[in-house]
């Protein structure tokens, strides 16, 4: 079976969750004998081409990109609100050269599936049908419009919460737009695809989680500082920061004050000046940036914390950390999607003093801290491996077709 994906961001390197899902989608068809072609808009955010693919990858799976300036522009933003449907962040991914780079692939190739990784790839929905009757399949990594309902519904300031509340409308009405387009559904999560069934989706669907490739994390291994404490994850992601500051402002300082030795680090890409001098001024934080080698520092670390508060679809950092077998504390909302057991596999809290009160269980007793690590990569291992979970959605694919 030829499939081709089309993504809004080269899916190399993996560093961040939707690169990692794309990226971990593209292999696992490839393990399960599928012919994949990958066809990436290369951003300043992901500015990787064809060419920075290792061979090992190259080897086996066909990449295309083209580069689109996808920078935020104040501008273009405010030009955006007043005299255009679409929202902002969709948008920006919008160019003529892409839009050639699709006519030109789908002219010169026939593919039997073609896969969206996402909703900002709908507005080539129409390009796509003028030249293949191939069936399209939009990837949902998350319910779009809902990570911005939640993040309007966390903002203070009025008038970001104004723009913010539009920005959903939008979104929603894209996202349903497209759901009514595509031929095929495929959601990371069963709570997820539940939502877009009632947006109005009737279209064939397969819940498709996002898995970790077994035997990637092999020769993962460090010395574990305990107690430590760590959080990994982009840091220009509006619900990452946000979830940081509100775990700093009403955790941190109660279990310093319990574990005074204990340090807290900060790791991820593309944070700004201005948080990172908020964040270094709490007792006991270290900010590392970008780190070299994800799995090593996670693997040197205790106890992973993921204090989201809005966002939606599945947190991959989280199934990497299971693979791991970290200890994680994470809200309900950064466990959606995963479907793991509170207590046993995973620790969940949704308020300041139980987040706090179940991260110092962990930090105060190296026992149960282990032990729910094992649990978790026990999981893990039986229901988040990459190729079991792609080779189930590629056999959809192909009853779909017959």
């Amino acid at each position: 079976m030829k499939i081709l994906l089309i993504a809004n961001k080269v899916p190399y390197p993996p560093n961040d969750g939707g690169a990692f899902a794309t990226l971990n989608m593209a292999l696992g068809l490839k393990n399960a004998g599928a012919d994949v072609t990958v066809l990436a808009i290369s951003t300043p955010k992901h500015p990787t081409t064809e060419k920075d693919i290792p061979e090992c990858i190259s080897n086996s799976i066909s990449f295309k990109t083209t580069f689109v300036d996808t920078r935020i522009s104040p501008v273009k933003a405010l030009f955006n609100l007043f005299f255009s449907k679409l929202p902002y962040n969709a948008e920006r991914f919008i160019s003529e050269d892409f839009k050639q780079q699709v006519e030109n692939t789908l002219k010169s190739e026939s593919f039997d599936i073609i896969q969206l990784e996402g909703l900002y790839l709908a507005p080539y929905i129409d390009t796509i049908r003028k030249i293949s009757n191939s069936p399209i399949s939009l990837r949902a990594h998350n319910v779009e419009w809902e990570i911005w309902k939640r993040t309007a519904q966390n903002e203070k300031n009025f008038l970001k919460r104004i723009y913010l509340n539009i920005l959903t409308r939008r979104v929603k009405l894209m996202e349903t737009k497209a759901l009514r387009k595509v031929d095929l559904l495929v959601p990371i999560s069963l709570r997820d695809e539940k939502i877009l069934k009632a947006m109005g989706c009737s279209k064939p669907s397969f819940t498709c989680r996002t898995g970790f490739l077994l035997g990637s994390n092999e020769n993962a291994k460090a010395e574990v500082e305990f107690p430590s404490v760590f959080h990994l994850g982009g840091l220009d992601w509006i619900p990452n920061r946000e979830g940081l500051l509100w775990f700093l402002d009403n955790c941190w300082q109660q279990i310093v004050d319990k574990i005074p030795s204990v340090k807290f680090y900060i790791a991820g890409r593309n944070a700004s000046n201005d948080f990172i001098n908020r964040i270094t001024k709490y007792n006991n934080v270290e900010f590392l940036g970008e780190v070299p080698d994800s799995k090593e520092f996670m693997c040197s670390k205790a106890v992973m914390v993921v204090p989201l508060l809005s966002g939606s679809g599945m947190r991959i950092k989280i199934v990497e950390g299971m693979s791991l077998g970290k200890a994680i504390v994470s809200t309900s909302i950064g466990a959606e999607g995963i479907d793991a057991t509170d207590g046993k596999e995973i620790m969940i809290a949704d308020t300041a003093n139980d987040f706090t009160a179940k991260t110092l269980v962990l930090l105060t007793n190296q026992e149960i801290c282990s032990n729910l690590g094992d649990s978790a990569k026990e999981f893990a291992f039986k229901n988040l491996d990459n190729n079991r979970i792609v080779a189930e959605l590629l056999k959809f694919y192909q009853q779909q077709l017959s």
